[in-house]
């Protein structure tokens, strides 16, 4: 049986050795893996660490608890904002919404594979950190999809053309809806699903197979697509969708949605948004 032993502390993240495998587990099942700047901080950090380490073959991502990662955590983003009070201008929008891409190109760029390993919700910008690994196998009661793009703006992070094509990616961001593990695999945002209780055990096989071969040779192996997506344009598809997120964020329908959180609360506002799709 292959050993099992923690790496490094996080506030946010369990990491542990398994083999030639790094396993980051986001670890705040609480908040159902919400992000913070905290929790982006330190993933980026872990990611980083574990590309440097010899001993490191593959990197598996995963979440602890109900959920892969439903998006960001808007009251601890609110607290941790580097601009201090709030409201942002167009131009700090901006940055922080382009930082969003900047935290998960270091996932993309990693020189060893990342695989998300994705359970229960995965939301919001849950989703863009997800399509910026390497591999995505998901659970087949998973649920995928952007609900944000329904009353807060757009995707700070656009990696869903990338992976499911022009058709797919308008029918997920017109309408907000989830989509279940299958159907993410069908349709491309995912490698694969499998039955939630073997998502581990499928993972962990696939990441112990992937690490029987060399650092350098999957590291060439791994750069020559990212190439590929380069030049069909993704670095730049990511400042653009941060900046079409930062527009959006004027709509309307934003400041009504706000006026409601305000007034009602999160999850009376959500559901009051939401109630018209039936989900």
């Amino acid at each position: 049986m292959t050993e099992t032993t923690e790496t490094k502390k996080y506030d946010t993240l369990l990491t542990e050795r398994i083999g030639r495998v790094e396993r980051i587990t986001l670890n705040r099942p609480e908040k159902r893996n919400a992000l913070s700047f905290t929790a982006m901080r330190e993933l980026v950090d872990a990611v980083r660490t574990a590309a440097y380490d010899k001993a490191v073959h593959v990197i598996v991502l995963r979440g602890a608890g109900p959920s892969f990662c439903a998006g960001f955590d808007l009251n601890a983003m609110q607290e941790e904002n580097p601009y201090g009070e709030l409201p942002l201008t167009v131009e700090e929008d901006v940055d922080i919404c382009v930082g969003v891409g900047e935290n998960w190109r270091h996932l993309l760029n990693c020189r060893i594979p990342v695989i998300a390993q994705v359970h229960g919700n995965c939301l919001g910008n849950g989703t863009g950190l997800a399509l910026h690994c390497d591999m995505v196998i998901v659970a087949d009661d998973a649920r995928i999809g952007f609900p944000p793009v329904r009353s807060m703006g757009s995707a700070p992070t656009h990696m869903w053309i990338y992976h499911a094509g022009p058709q797919w990616s308008k029918r997920i961001l017109l309408t907000g809806d989830k989509f279940s593990g299958k159907k993410a695999a069908e349709i491309g945002l995912a490698l694969e699903s499998v039955p939630a209780d073997e998502l581990d055990d499928h993972v962990m096989t696939l990441a112990t197979r992937m690490s029987n071969i060399g650092r350098d040779l999957l590291a060439h192996n791994k750069r020559i697509v990212n190439l590929g997506m380069e030049l069909m344009g993704r670095s730049t598809m990511q400042t653009l969708a941060a900046i079409t997120d930062v527009l959006g964020h004027g709509a309307p329908e934003v400041e009504q949605f706000h006026e409601q959180v305000l007034t009602k609360g999160v999850k009376a506002a959500v559901a009051e948004r939401d109630a018209p799709f039936g989900d």
